[in-house]
């Protein structure tokens, strides 16, 4: 089996990825019980480029469902935890800037009935 490049893997569907990941599985299970009869060298050597194979089939699968999921919650409030973008907790918990500039009852009323004072400065 020649070695599979992530951009060929894009292209294809759900299901011919499920296949091909089936169609690696068998044969590194093929190569792993030549391993164990003493195959030649070349069946060896395959099990590497197999295994990485698989990883690479994979790792499409899983950012074609992530994007999916993306897709399907874009423009709503809540958003799954590992789609949200990571920052720092400090940024994640930090007040919005509409919670920040917001005023108590109490302080609204404060600054209506004590406004700030103008004094003129004589230069």
């Amino acid at each position: 089996m020649v070695k599979i490049k992530a951009f060929d893997l894009h292209t294809k569907t759900r299901e011919e990825l499920l296949k091909q990941l089936e169609e690696l599985k068998k044969e590194l299970q093929q190569l792993r019980v030549a391993k164990v009869t003493g195959g030649a060298a070349s069946k060896l050597s395959k099990i590497k480029v197999v295994r990485k194979s698989v990883a690479r089939v994979l790792t499409v699968i899983n950012q074609k469902k992530k994007e999916a999921v993306r897709g399907a919650f874009k423009g709503k409030k809540y958003m799954p935890l590992d789609l949200r973008p990571k920052k720092t907790r400090a940024l994640r918990q930090k007040l919005t800037k509409f919670e920040s500039t917001k005023k108590t009852l109490r302080q609204i009323k404060k600054d209506r009935h004590f406004p700030q004072r103008t004094f003129a400065v004589k230069a």
